[in-house]
């Protein structure tokens, strides 16, 4: 669908009579651009968004229609995919989210995944976000540098790292610099690949490897979490420490993950989409922040690596996998 067309249909819908609208189940658009639809994170995701809207009163189909549009990394489809949502949109991405405000100030949006929304210019501040925009944020720049540390503890003998990083994304750039920042206190020389290269990845990977004692820090963008399996495949066959932003890495063989759990972004938007409807403004809605960080190991993946992980690094983790 081209622009013009899109501005006239959110032209259109936002002047229907309250009357009508009323007698309407509402209207909830879903942009997942991270995942296709037979990725059982993305399916995870949606899950428990429905679970959380149904426990606050609204049924798919009865007073609420959903509409997911899965964009599995594309953003043309993702851009496509904005005219479905004249109630309310939930969006998973900070390139998607950007598409929708250049598209509309009026729809109100509940975002996901996004880092550092202030210095993106997308909300005013994180209490008061200000027009049509409010959401769940990502990862601070200061994991970057946690980030390093944890694989640090889990593979003492680390003297090199590579960031795989995204250059399209101001929070990827960020993040790096805050891993670049701690590295000389840990002994520890960064090395950057950049993912939005496209094939000049596994080149990289394998020209980093070929150096003893190094490591692989996976930053939180729309190309390691649309290409997380073959990532985990390439840390495994160089055999390099990996550290992942989510737990569902680790689950499908990685090393090891630190961080929130997205799935319960899900519900905080779940939350904020119940209020929306209700008649709160999302100007009024703070921004929120993940609270709770979990570390999970994977002794499998260790063990095919041939690395030792100090036993008491394992004892500080919520899970581990064996």
């Amino acid at each position: 669908m081209r622009r013009r067309e899109f501005l006239t249909l959110i032209g259109g819908t936002a002047t229907w009579p309250l009357a009508a609208r009323a007698q309407q189940a509402r209207r909830v658009g879903m942009l997942i651009p991270f995942y296709s639809q037979s990725d059982r994170e993305g399916a995870a995701s949606i899950a428990a968004f429905l679970d959380t809207l149904h426990r606050l009163g609204w049924a798919d189909g009865r007073n609420v229609r959903i509409e997911a549009r899965w964009g599995a990394g594309d953003a043309e489809r993702t851009k496509a995919a904005a005219a479905s949502s004249p109630d309310v949109i939930v969006v998973a991405s900070a390139p998607a989210l950007a598409e929708l405000q250049r598209l509309t100030s009026r729809i109100p949006i509940v975002f996901m995944q996004v880092g550092d929304p202030v210095e993106a210019g997308m909300v005013a501040s994180l209490s008061r976000p200000g027009g049509n925009v409010t959401g769940i944020q990502a990862y601070e720049p200061a994991m970057g540098g946690k980030w390093l540390g944890v694989l640090k503890e889990a593979a003492p003998n680390l003297i090199g790292a590579a960031v795989l990083f995204s250059s399209d994304s101001r929070p990827n750039i960020a993040l790096l610099r805050a891993a670049e920042a701690i590295a000389p206190s840990l002994g520890i020389t960064v090395t950057v690949i950049n993912v939005a290269d496209g094939d000049g990845i596994e080149r990289s990977v394998a020209a980093f490897a070929s150096q003893p004692d190094g490591g692989l820090i996976v930053l939180p963008n729309r190309y390691n979490l649309t290409n997380r399996g073959s990532i985990i495949v390439l840390a495994a066959r160089h055999r390099l420490p990996t550290i992942y932003p989510y737990r569902i890495f680790a689950v499908e063989g990685g090393l090891i993950s630190y961080g929130f759990d997205p799935i319960d972004s899900w519900r905080g938007a779940a939350t904020y989409v119940d209020r929306i409807l209700r008649g709160e403004k999302p100007s009024e809605l703070p921004v929120q922040a993940p609270t709770k960080f979990e570390l999970v190991v994977n002794l499998k993946t260790a063990r095919a690596l041939g690395l030792t992980i100090p036993p008491a690094f394992p004892l500080r983790a919520e899970e581990v996998i064996e």
